[in-house]
């Protein structure tokens, strides 16, 4: 799974609207959306938002952790412990990306996210913190031989970010610790 592929699931996750037209509910495979009043806030996915608001039909409420208090709060506490802390939206990287960066591309003033690049700027820092404490565990994990991991609290695409060279990491390992027992194993597992 690329990255591409992990926003893809992030335009399902809900968010508010307050849309400026009038329509009935809609019925989609999905679920049911709607009905659509101007100005009553209604919940959507993020692909639909995304698209109506191109279409300058509604305009977008941002999530409830997307506040600088709020961000700032988890930046702290995120630094603090040595594990991975409880995130508010398993894509909160995706989020922060497709909301802000639509905001900047229409640039209407009224519309918004206040404080967007603090928003940017917090929901970075965040997220190189949590990189930086997935390779010291990748390290440490390699580096002690482990057979396994638990990734509480990860993300998809931070999951994703370390995959592949956590991948070949345990190849290697597994390549060597066949070498060192050459009549146990040999023939019995063939390479991933």
């Amino acid at each position: 799974m690329d990255a591409s592929e992990v926003e893809f699931l992030a335009e399902k996750e809900t968010v508010k609207i307050i849309p400026n037209f009038s329509l009935d509910k809609i019925y989609l495979i999905g679920g049911d959306l709607g009905p659509f009043n101007p100005g009553l806030p209604v919940d959507v996915p993020v692909w639909l938002a995304l698209n109506l608001k191109q279409r300058q039909k509604c305009r977008i409420v941002p999530p409830a952790w997307m506040d600088v208090d709020k961000l700032e709060e988890m930046r702290d506490l995120e630094r603090k412990e040595d594990t991975f802390t409880p995130v508010p939206s398993p894509y909160y990287m995706e989020l922060t990306k497709l909301l802000l960066n639509l905001v900047m591309c229409l640039c209407s003033a009224s519309d918004n996210i206040p404080k967007a690049d603090e928003i940017r700027t917090l929901v970075k820092d965040i997220w190189d913190t949590r990189i930086a404490k997935l390779r010291l565990s990748a390290d440490s994990f390699i580096s002690q031989l482990e057979a396994h991991a638990k990734l509480d609290n990860l993300t998809l695409m931070e999951i994703n970010t370390i995959r592949v060279f956590l991948l070949d990491s345990l190849n290697c390992l597994y390549k060597l610790r066949s070498n060192q027992h050459p009549g146990s194993s040999k023939g019995q597992f063939a390479d991933f």
